[in-house]
């Protein structure tokens, strides 16, 4: 199981790498700007700030026997952040659900299934992010708004679907690879040494990594000496008249 999951986490971080960079030009979130009519969309992968501002996200797909250290950890360094869960994760694991909305931390969607949404229809990629929010919904009686599409894959069908189901498409440009399993040291330092690493960020870990509990507390602390306030996505990113420029960061536009 743990060979399988990975191996599903490596295809997940190649087709992020090469959704990233097979964008050519800037792009725009349709509900805020008009695009060029073939235009690729993207999603948000960072926010363009003055202020000092990174957010930590943990994708949940697969176990929950980390939910409550992980917890412990982000309470004692007064940090809130944002979980993306799978509808599967939610049905299995309701109790922590609850436990996450409890401490003010962010639910976002992650689809029902985890599929390849790219190659779903406009109409099943929405069964899929209403599938997950009804579960939510009645769980915790949290309305969503944050997406990340499973395996970092998207196109322009996909966010689309988001934005008419109601969601900000988001993603990360600093990957901790907690996934890969290279020891505590190693996770430590790809978070605090990245080269993406910088105002706006967003961060991406998983919430059953194997030493993720026993780096996060390192990593938090050193966000705040290098100066950074750490918020939920939901507070970073820019909710109204933005447009995304082609690093997929996200950018207030003139008024």
């Amino acid at each position: 199981m743990k060979l399988h999951r990975k191996i599903i986490l490596f295809f997940a971080a190649l087709m992020a790498v090469f959704a990233f960079f097979a964008v050519l030009k800037p792009a725009a979130i349709s509900v805020y700007s008009s695009l060029a009519e073939g235009e690729r969309k993207l999603p948000i992968y960072c926010v363009d700030t003055d202020e000092k501002k990174i957010a930590i996200s943990f994708d949940a797909a697969w176990g929950a026997d980390d939910t409550d250290e992980l917890l412990r950890i982000l309470e004692e360094n007064d940090v809130k952040t944002t979980f993306f869960m799978c509808g599967y994760w939610v049905e299995d694991y309701p109790e922590e659900v609850k436990k996450i909305a409890e401490a003010g931390h962010d639910l976002g969607n992650h689809s029902s299934t985890h599929p390849h949404m790219s190659q779903l229809s406009k109409e099943q990629i929405k069964q899929e992010l209403m599938e997950t929010e009804e579960k939510v919904k009645s769980l915790t009686g949290v309305d969503m708004d944050l997406f990340r599409p499973p395996f970092g894959e998207y196109n322009n069908n996909v966010i689309e679907a988001a934005e008419e189901c109601g969601y900000y498409t988001v993603q990360w440009d600093v990957d901790s690879l907690d996934w890969k399993e290279y020891g505590v040291e190693s996770e430590i330092n790809q978070v605090l040494n990245h080269k993406h690493l910088g105002n706006g960020s967003i961060i991406l870990f998983h919430n059953d990594a194997k030493y993720t509990p026993q780096a996060l507390d390192a990593i938090i602390k050193g966000l705040k000496e290098k100066g950074y306030e750490i918020v939920p996505v939901s507070e970073l990113i820019i909710r109204e008249n933005f447009e995304m420029n082609h690093e997929g960061r996200q950018i207030l536009k003139d008024m």
